[in-house]
């Protein structure tokens, strides 16, 4: 991992093509833009993270999902 200082105006250059600029500095926050060709996906962490705990909680809930069925069908031969 890379650790740069900038201050707000001053920007960065990653591969030639993609340009990071600080645009504000407050107490809490930093504000960027970002500058990059259309086919570099730009997503922001949490969103990615939201994603993959979406995906998993869908796998659980289909395993689950299956599971009942099987005991539902198991239930209705016994009948």
């Amino acid at each position: 991992m890379l650790i740069l200082q900038r201050k707000a105006a001053e920007s960065l250059v990653i591969n030639g093509n993609i340009h990071i600029t600080i645009q504000e500095i407050t107490a809490d926050r930093v504000k960027i833009a970002i500058d990059a060709p259309r086919e570099i996906s730009i997503v922001r962490s949490e969103l990615l993270e939201a994603a993959s705990a979406n995906q998993e909680a869908t796998k659980t809930d289909i395993a689950n999902l299956s599971a009942l069925s099987g005991l539902i069908k198991k239930q209705n031969t016994e009948k």
